[in-house]
């Protein structure tokens, strides 16, 4: 039996695993400040985040043993590692270089309507009428905040905004598919052979477009890789885990509503980062829409 205290620490966890995942966008944009490309900050966040998920995947190798994955079962984790957790993150980092980091948070946030429309359209799944109302109200936020900082920025908004969505969908492609995946290598080892195989897609990617030398950066841009690697990838990912077990997913939704918010106030803070009043009431949208879109597909489950 859960305790009330057990809960609130849940919850604690669980916001300080969406606060230090959200930390992320802010720390990409404040690297770019030190003449670094999106696939060289990315390859730092992979080589720090590297030996970590070497020694999980090596800890749970003969974990989940009642079911064997079969050949066809492995070539599914390689396509599942180079979609969700290379791609999404490759589009995620080119889409900072043109956008601010609250804006790109706010797109990310996106990725559970994206399931369920995905699921709409490959699976037949039924999307209810307040679901199809949280969506368009989703949208709607998102095409008020663009729209102003169009106005205000230019057109390269458009690009950035597309690499962040294009992120999203892979990311959401990735929830959607890898569902019936993950069972068969259990969670843990799951994560860990999926980001692994992202680790050398993007080793790969680096070595075949870079002419920089990768130890050619300033001590910051090594510093800020590492964090991004450990206090924004491999720790928060943890966090969240242990949060939903303690809380139930339909709970974290409701924290997971902070991750914006959370990066709008950092961006603020580090990077001197302001939404208009008209951008604000657009990321208000989104919250709402994403948080009944949420708890109502929890509530489905």
């Amino acid at each position: 039996m859960q305790t009330k205290k057990q809960f609130w620490y849940g919850i604690g966890i669980g916001i300080l695993g969406v606060v230090m995942f959200s930390s992320k966008a802010v720390m990409v944009k404040l690297a770019y400040n030190y003449d670094v490309d999106a696939i060289s900050i990315l390859l730092l966040r992979m080589l720090f985040s590297f030996p970590f998920y070497v020694v999980i995947a090596y800890l749970y190798q003969n974990k989940n043993k009642a079911t064997k994955p079969n050949s066809k079962d492995y070539l599914w984790l390689v396509f599942f590692g180079f979609v969700g957790y290379y791609l999404a993150s490759y589009f995620d980092f080119v889409g900072l270089t043109y956008i601010k980091a609250s804006l790109e948070r706010i797109i990310l946030f996106l990725y559970p309507t994206l399931v369920l429309l995905l699921n709409k359209v490959f699976f037949k799944q039924k999307i209810t009428k307040i679901q199809a109302a949280a969506i368009a109200l989703t949208y709607l936020g998102i095409v008020i905040a663009f729209w102003d900082e169009v106005n205000i920025s230019g057109k390269d908004t458009l690009i950035g905004g597309a690499f962040i969505l294009l992120s999203a969908l892979t990311y959401a492609s990735y929830l959607v598919g890898s569902g019936w995946l993950i069972p068969k290598f259990g969670v843990m080892k799951f994560t860990a052979n999926a980001m692994l195989i992202s680790c050398f897609c993007v080793f790969i990617h680096y070595s075949i477009i870079s002419a920089t030398d990768v130890f050619s950066y300033s001590w910051e841009v090594y510093g800020l890789g590492f964090l991004i690697a450990v206090f924004a990838t491999v720790i928060p990912s943890f966090l969240v885990s242990a949060s939903i077990k303690m809380i139930s997913s339909s709970n974290f939704a409701i924290v997971a509503g902070v991750g914006p918010i959370s990066t709008i106030v950092l961006a603020a803070i580090f990077l001197g980062e302001r939404l208009t009043l008209l951008q604000l009431f657009g990321a208000l949208a989104v919250i709402i829409g994403i948080l009944v879109v949420s708890l109502k597909k929890s509530n489905n489950t």
